[in-house]
């Protein structure tokens, strides 16, 4: 029995092909943390992305815009910073003039001796140099480039998950009509596939990332104005940060922010015992009631229609969430919950028909489940907008 003949020029080009997915790989994998968030940042920007494309025609621009608008609590943080560090130097002034001897380890005497040439050549530098001198000088330059290195890297980090979301944005249905045209079969798997996939992408992402925002904000709005109206002694500590936390722990499904107020609500009643003021124990179930109603039923009764008809198990999405950090790292709270979207609807749209070995349909999964036009396949019932993405109300 002969052995089939290999085409050497085929075998050659699959060798190459199989060395470059390797690298894509390894890319991929060290610095998976990088582009899992930027596809985050992709999916929960592109229903605001699609708004403004209504409005401006120029795809760039929109992204551009779209982007910023996921950014701008971040600006905000950057400017509350920034007024912190201005006060800093303000404190350091006098009267509009800078005063080096506020700064801390700065005397009188070190100020003239540095301000004075005579003095400065009069001085015996030999003493300075001494090992312990050049050890801390080494050390402290270490430090900080070490600093200098560490912000340059994170700044890195966040170019290229907004580089990745820009793109996204901007070329994404393009993108998947080549990818359709290329590789799609005739029964339509891939884009079954692919359109559950993304639907659920947006469910997860949009809907969790909105809530998270909407959620923060109103918990530190109203934290802030309970402590307005708080006994002595009996206010909300951290207020404005138990709001943040609280909406931060929206991400997680069922318990979400109860994980935040009921504790601070039981140290607030423990702290109010101890310290035998129980007569403000009221301001304590007023917490509790405007954490309930206020902070945490408003914010899914109004941005439930957004996240509606999602099929993945409420349970399955909370393990995915509490698991990932585990398993993962930090960028397992976005990571886990994608390969569970994936693991899903493999086993629903392509696992039974390879199981029983027959040919593979994409009515596998109810079609009428798929509400929303994703851009790997726009509804042919609606007008798609300018860059080939369908509108989406």
């Amino acid at each position: 029995m002969s052995l089939p003949r290999v085409n050497r020029s085929r075998a050659a080009w699959w060798a190459l092909g199989l060395a470059l997915a390797v690298a894509v790989v390894y890319v991929l994998y060290s610095f998976v943390g990088t582009f899992v968030f930027g596809f985050f940042i992709y999916y929960a920007t592109r229903p605001v992305y699609r708004r403004i494309r209504r409005r401006i025609p120029q795809p760039s621009v929109a992204a551009a815009v779209a982007i910023f608008a996921l950014a701008l609590p971040a600006l905000v943080l950057v400017a509350y910073a920034l007024l912190i560090v201005a006060a800093q130097v303000t404190a350091l002034t006098d009267n509009g003039v800078f005063d080096p001897t506020r700064l801390p380890g700065v005397t009188p005497e070190l100020v003239a001796t540095l301000s004075n040439p005579e003095r400065l050549l009069a001085v015996d530098w030999s003493r300075y140099l001494t090992s312990e001198v050049l050890d801390g000088v080494s050390n402290s330059l270490s430090g900080a480039f070490g600093a200098v290195a560490f912000f340059g890297t994170a700044l890195l980090h966040l170019f290229v998950m907004l580089a990745l979301a820009f793109y996204l944005l901007r070329d994404g249905a393009r993108l998947s009509r080549y990818l359709t045209a290329r590789f799609a079969d005739h029964d339509g798997v891939l884009e079954a596939y692919g359109l559950a996939v993304d639907n659920d992408y947006r469910n997860i992402f949009f809907g969790n990332i909105l809530n998270a925002i909407v959620t923060g904000t109103i918990g530190v709005i109203s934290y802030s104005l309970l402590n307005v109206v708080a006994p002595p002694d009996s206010a909300i500590p951290a207020a404005a940060l138990v709001g943040l936390l609280a909406g931060v722990a929206s991400l997680i499904p069922i318990v979400g922010m109860k994980l935040v107020y009921v504790p601070v609500a039981a140290f607030m009643a423990v702290r109010t015992v101890v310290m035998g003021t129980g007569a403000t124990l009221w301001f304590v179930a007023l917490f509790v009631v405007v954490s309930f109603l206020v902070v945490d039923t408003i914010p899914d009764l109004v941005l439930r229609p957004y996240v509606s008809g999602r099929s993945l198990h409420v349970g399955a999405v909370m393990l995915a969430y509490t698991l990932g950090p585990l398993l993962f790292g930090w960028y397992g709270i976005f990571l886990m919950p994608m390969l569970l979207v994936l693991v899903v609807h493999f086993v629903r749209v392509v696992l039974p028909e390879l199981v029983e070995g027959t040919p593979i349909r994409p009515y596998a999964v109810d079609p009428s489940h798929f509400t929303h036009e994703g851009p790997f396949l726009p509804d042919p019932g609606r007008n798609p907008d300018p860059d080939g993405e369908a509108s989406e109300e």
